[in-house]
């Protein structure tokens, strides 16, 4: 196997621990009306980072590529925002949402240094 294909494989790997992690929280979540808008929305962003990541590795050209992972990192940076919100409203355990922000965040400086290489390479 080769280096670019492993790497894909283990960013893959590691957005998809990232997602089931999301949804053990949300799973975990408060149930009231807010909490429950609040995951509707972490779920959603959260999940669409790993599959516009998948998404991209299928793409016909490398603008498309370049497309679909800046909508993964937009995806990324939405989450961000869902996460430091639960935080300031205490939706759910401080230290596992804190722990997701901090995978998000590195999930984000992968795909913008990503998105940087794929546009230079346009």
């Amino acid at each position: 196997m080769n280096d670019r294909k492993e790497l894909i494989e283990k960013i893959t790997e590691r957005m998809l621990a990232y997602s089931a992690n999301v949804i053990h929280f949300i799973d975990k979540n408060p149930r009231d009306l807010s909490g429950q808008i609040l995951a509707k929305q972490l779920l959603r962003s959260a999940t669409s980072i790993g599959a516009n990541f998948v998404e991209a590795q299928a793409a016909p050209s490398r603008k498309d590529f370049a497309h679909y992972i800046s909508i993964a990192l937009k995806s990324a940076n939405e989450t961000r925002y869902w996460l430091a919100l639960l935080i300031r409203t205490r939706k759910g355990n401080l230290q596992t949402l804190e722990s997701l922000q901090r995978e998000t965040v590195e999930l984000a400086n992968l795909l913008g240094s990503i998105v940087k290489s794929a546009r230079k390479e346009i």
